[in-house]
């Protein structure tokens, strides 16, 4: 939506962004090869694709897997929500929205960038359970000396989670500590996340499990020998 496009744009340098208006997935390539960006607020109607497949795909690669993703989207149902979150955002805004509200998304967007970059333990860099390796200076993680493809999202529970290992963590701790909020949305969005992160922890039926759910509570990392 241009109209669209062009209030976000502006607002956004107002408030001190560097900012791409891009319309079109080939145009949002080709910008990307000659800066990665910080942060992507991406439509899921796009001219030339469908957001969700696009959002997937910007996981896939090594290069932006990790840059934080904010959908916007006419489309409000739970269900294209959900999608959302799973095929790798790590927030969905629904039209209409306030500059106020995409600002403010933004913000918390950033916050949570900072704390994944902030996520080291310098006196334990290293968080070893089982075949899971953490290497929290580098901000990547590993099973069976394979690297985990975490979205930023999915890395930051599994950094909570080792650092709490062996205790259980309420639905709302969790919420606040990645979202600073513990709304009825951020719960739904924590269920989604969780369960991404487990199938690329738990592989199989035989996978080791490492996130045990304690249901109406929380979640809790297990040790493993």
């Amino acid at each position: 939506d241009d109209g669209i496009g062009e209030i976000e744009s502006f607002a956004l340098k107002n408030a001190g962004h560097e900012v791409a208006l891009l319309t079109s997935v080939s145009a949002f390539w080709k910008a990307c090869k000659k800066k990665i960006p910080d942060l992507i607020v991406m439509d899921v109607m796009l001219p030339d694709a469908d957001g969700f497949h696009i959002v997937k795909e910007i996981r896939e690669k090594e290069l932006y897997a990790k840059i934080p993703i904010l959908m916007v989207s006419a489309r409000d149902s739970e269900l294209d929500i959900v999608r959302g979150l799973d095929c790798g955002a790590d927030d969905y805004l629904t039209k209409p929205f306030s500059v106020e509200e995409l600002l403010a998304r933004l913000r918390v967007t950033q916050r949570r960038l900072l704390l994944l970059q902030a996520s080291g333990d310098a006196d334990t860099p290293i968080f070893e359970n089982g075949e899971l390796k953490i290497d929290y200076a580098a901000g990547c993680a590993y099973l069976k000396g394979e690297e985990l493809h975490l979205t930023p999202i999915e890395y930051k529970l599994l950094c909570l989670l080792s650092h709490n290992v062996g205790k259980v963590l309420t639905h709302t701790y969790i919420t606040q500590q990645i979202w600073g909020s513990s709304w009825e949305n951020d719960i739904a969005s924590l269920r989604v996340f969780m369960a991404t992160l487990r199938k690329k922890l738990e592989r199989g039926k035989d996978g080791q499990q490492y996130i045990q759910t304690h249901i109406g509570i929380g979640y809790r990392m297990l040790r493993v020998e």
